[in-house]
């Protein structure tokens, strides 16, 4: 994603994630669902409460690829999911369709 000229910001876990949304604004989040001591969906809940945050786009990435996992993910606030393994040509497109 660097190389395409994207600014790519990485953290360790949620709390770090809301940590740095709070402190750099992002245009996208790229969300990893199973994250250590808070998953992606309490994470999305508290940036979605969040009157600065709670526009910003977030992409789902799961290792998870269970039936209704899109759905489930697009419930609890999330703009569109991906499951692993990661295909930067499909990655590439969802990330542009959400900054339009």
């Amino acid at each position: 994603l660097r190389s395409l000229g994207y600014s790519v910001l990485v953290v360790k876990n949620g709390a770090e994630g809301l940590a740095e949304i709070k402190r750099s604004h992002p245009d996208l989040i790229l969300l990893d669902l199973q994250m250590p001591g808070m998953d992606g969906f309490e994470v999305t809940r508290q940036i979605r409460q969040d009157s600065t945050s709670k526009h910003t786009p977030i992409i789902a990435l799961s290792a998870l690829a269970m039936q209704g996992d899109r759905e489930r993910c697009l419930e609890a606030g999330m703009d569109d999911y991906m499951s692993k393994p990661i295909y930067l040509k499909e990655l590439l497109k969802k990330i542009q369709d959400q900054l339009k």
